[in-house]
């Protein structure tokens, strides 16, 4: 899945995966983590996603990163803020307040790109790569995170063959595989939500679940 496809599904407005809220599980779940206000938060693959918002709000630092200037221009527009932009060698840096935006491939970032970032939330990034290029996302991206680093993932099970992603199935076996040298890995909720999402249904899913994942990653 390269990045045309996702540049596209921007272009035409195929952004199913856009919540208008909040993420219930981040409000939740996030406090668990115990970052310090004022700590820097990578969120990976953001989109234009309210999350953002919620996490400036408690103090935090947010770096967000996006392949899509739809999704970048969008997310400063109808939240009515007026970035400053700068390029660097990974895209262009978009900054208002606490939320920076770096429009670029994540696989471009570099280890100072990820300097000071104490904690990351992932909800949009593991589900949308596919299982081919899922092991070496979590090398690059998790592998140049900064030592003490806390990690809320969320995730989706379901039966693969039922449904082609993205968002793609990821289970809770391939989780503790993938982020095994880099972090140690609890479940902190599972819960069935395929009543909640009927689209997932009229696809075909006869099973539907989410799960937090906190990542703890210690010093070396």
């Amino acid at each position: 899945m390269d990045a045309d496809f996702w540049l596209e599904r921007w272009r035409q407005g195929q952004t199913g995966f856009h919540l208008n809220k909040t993420t219930p599980l981040l409000a939740k779940y996030w406090p668990t983590l115990g970052l310090p206000r004022a700590s820097r938060v990578l969120v990976p693959l953001c989109g234009k996603s309210l999350d953002m918002l919620w996490l400036a709000g408690q103090g935090h630092q947010v770096l967000g990163v996006e392949l899509s200037p739809l999704a970048v221009e969008q997310f400063f527009a109808e939240n009515r803020l007026v970035p400053e932009m700068r390029p660097t060698p990974a895209g262009t840096l978009y900054s208002a307040g606490s939320i920076q935006i770096l429009c670029g491939d994540i696989f471009a970032l570099g280890q100072a790109d990820f300097a000071g970032c104490a904690g990351a939330y992932d909800r949009a990034a593991l589900i949308a790569l596919p299982a081919s290029m899922r092991e070496r996302y979590v090398r690059h991206v998790y592998g140049q995170l900064p030592d003490p680093c806390r990690t809320l993932l969320l995730t989706l099970e379901y039966d693969q063959g039922e449904m082609a992603g993205p968002p793609f199935a990821v289970l809770e076996e391939e989780v503790r595989t993938l982020y095994a040298s880099w972090a140690s890995v609890s479940v902190r909720d599972r819960r069935g939500i395929l009543d909640k999402e009927p689209s997932f249904a009229a696809r075909g899913l006869t099973r539907l679940d989410t799960v937090v994942y906190e990542l703890r990653r210690t010093l070396a």
